[in-house]
């Protein structure tokens, strides 16, 4: 049953959450992430993306709730703000899979794929 609570969370889900999941740096960041702690320049050449990139991306993430900063000297550290996120990940990850794989299925049946 969609009750006005369960509607106010899927759009708070989707306001909040959502939105910093849409981008693969971003979960990539978030992936990196769970291994330990790292600053700015770290990430960014984990990832291939520049500095600047890598800050405006943290920042949506940091604004999410997503991820936590610490200064540490001159430095900043970055890490998750919850370790569910990426339990969460890991199941849409799965779906994924799950899906592609019955669409090769599929593509298989009506021979498509040989």
């Amino acid at each position: 049953m969609i009750t006005p609570t369960l509607a106010l969370e899927v759009s708070q889900l989707e306001a909040e959450l959502c939105f910093a999941l849409a981008d693969p740096t971003r979960i990539l960041m978030l992936y990196a992430l769970d291994e330990g702690s790292r600053n700015v320049t770290e990430l960014a050449l984990m990832l291939g993306v520049t500095q600047p990139s890598a800050s405006r991306h943290l920042k949506i993430l940091r604004e999410r709730g997503l991820v936590k900063a610490e200064r540490r000297g001159v430095a900043v550290e970055y890490s998750l703000h919850d370790h569910r996120i990426i339990e969460a990940l890991d199941v849409l990850r799965s779906v994924l899979r799950d899906r592609l794989v019955a669409r090769a299925s599929l593509m298989e049946e009506v021979g498509v794929v040989e």
